[in-house]
């Protein structure tokens, strides 16, 4: 179905291949070994260790001088673009056979993405879903490693969807991915645009590329699908300026083709009137207003019918690691999320007031990863202290970096009246312990930024670290 734009051909491409593989420890007897162009490395310095495992034929943007016999070389372009093409092709181009719907945005991908597969199949179909935490094809469960897969991946799990006579498929789409041209060659059959805010700019540099990579996906949707956006965000406009796609729209407080309004907001769900019609959701929170209207929206553009689908919302179980809240014996709400971006701190934090009385304490425990966007630590740490009365900074996944340089930077953000309610504990588990033992009866502890994520990558190793786990056990030994 899709061609790769090729400059020069040296040798036979008359061939049949066994494989298509970018890695070239994964190279078998005739297989094609694309020489991509990683972040880090660069896949053309692998060529001859994939040659000598087999490879029989290499694509790459730069032919080597020296040719061995017996092998071809196909000069390209953009050996990303060339990697993603060639693996829908090598996969008889699975996206075209199973209606695919693509989430992106800073926040809410994983959200609308898990619960739109959650309610495909308690309607009866069968589904899969390509997320952060994990990829589902219908009932079987792998284990997620990016956001957006490579190319391969996806078309792999695509290929198994396919088999498997999966009706629906709905995948996060980041925008490394985009950037990456990961999704090149997908057949998308609709596509939801949820926010844009600081995330991402260690990658992209300027908040102008960040959105334009955004907006990337939807230029490339094709007039059969549907492009769906948030119209309370001045981004969701933009995102759709040049789609062929049908355009619909989703908010709160502007015109829009789908509307919400929330009727109560409390720790138990919220009740939503949804174009008129109420439904009762156990998601909590503003920002989830906006994923079930994305839900609602999306399943009815899909064709199923809007008693079925407000009927499924109210069944609809919170995502892992998304407003994951636990309440002890002793009455302390504990809530897990993974909010690492400074908007998405806030609106779980924004949320929790909107709850709270001024009785409770609100403590929170937040760090900011290592190796990643340097100019989001102040924000985070002021976010965190002026919308909580008590504040520990720990480590997130510090990866390469010094952690106490990060709470540093951290804690440079916070204005001088807000040191005092301000704590740094460097170790995680003792800070999540540290938080228990400062709750007293109904005060609410909010562990952000790692959610779902059970582990902690520190030097370039990872160790076990379960937020949710960790704090049941110190609430435990509470009780004793």
């Amino acid at each position: 179905m899709y061609g790769v734009a090729i400059d020069q051909v040296f040798g036979n491409v008359n061939i049949d291949v066994s494989n298509v593989v970018f890695d070239s420890r994964k190279v078998v007897s005739n297989a094609v070994f694309i020489a991509q162009k990683g972040v880090t490395v660069d896949g053309y310095l692998y060529v001859n260790k994939a040659i000598d495992l087999g490879a029989i034929a290499i694509v790459c943007e730069n032919v080597p001088t020296e040719k061995k016999q017996g092998v071809t070389y196909i000069k390209v372009n953009d050996a990303n673009v060339a990697l993603a093409i060639m693996a829908s092709n090598f996969y008889d181009n699975p996206s075209s056979k199973i209606p695919l719907v693509g989430v992106t945005g800073t926040n809410g991908k994983t959200t609308i993405a898990s619960l739109l597969y959650q309610l495909f199949k308690k309607a009866g179909y069968k589904v899969g879903l390509l997320s952060t935490v994990k990829i589902m094809v219908d009932e079987v469960t792998y284990n997620a490693t990016h956001t957006t897969p490579d190319s391969l991946t996806i078309n792999k799990y695509l290929s198994e969807m396919s088999t498997q006579g999966v009706e629906f498929c709905f995948m996060e789409v980041s925008s490394h991915g985009i950037h990456q041209y990961r999704t090149e060659g997908l057949c998308f059959s609709g596509g939801i645009f949820t926010n844009l805010t600081h995330d991402h700019l260690d990658y992209h540099k300027t908040f102008a590329e960040y959105r334009d990579v955004k907006k990337k996906f939807f230029d490339d949707l094709p007039n059969s699908a549907f492009a769906l956006v948030n119209q309370d965000d001045k981004n969701g406009s933009v995102m759709v300026q040049n789609t062929r796609a049908k355009k619909y729209t989703y908010g709160l407080k502007n015109y829009a083709d789908y509307k919400t309004q929330i009727l109560e907001n409390q720790f138990g769900g919220l009740l939503l009137k949804v174009n008129n019609n109420e439904v009762w959701t156990r998601l909590i929170g503003r920002f989830n207003a906006y994923n079930v209207l994305a839900i609602y929206a999306t399943a009815e553009l899909l064709g199923m019918e809007k008693v079925e689908t407000l009927r499924l919302i109210s069944d609809l179980e919170s995502v892992t690691g998304r407003f994951e809240h636990i309440i002890s014996p002793e009455k302390i709400t504990v809530i897990v999320d993974y909010a690492h971006t400074p908007d998405a701190l806030k609106n779980v934090l924004e949320t929790i007031n909107s709850i709270r009385t001024k009785n409770e304490e609100l403590i929170t425990v937040v760090g900011c990863g290592g190796d990643r966007d340097k100019k989001k630590r102040p924000k985070m740490g002021h976010i965190a202290t002026t919308l909580s009365t008590k504040v520990i900074f720990t480590s997130d996944n510090p990866r390469g970096e010094n952690p106490e340089s990060i709470l540093n930077e951290m804690e440079s953000g916070v204005e001088p009246q807000n040191f005092k309610k301000t704590l740094i504990i460097e170790d995680r588990r003792q800070a999540i312990k540290t938080a228990c033992q400062m709750a007293k009866r109904n005060d609410i502890i909010l562990i952000a930024g790692k959610g779902h994520e059970t582990y902690q990558e520190i030097k370039g190793e990872r160790f076990d670290f379960d937020d949710l786990k960790t704090v049941q056990e110190f609430l435990k030994q509470l009780q004793k």
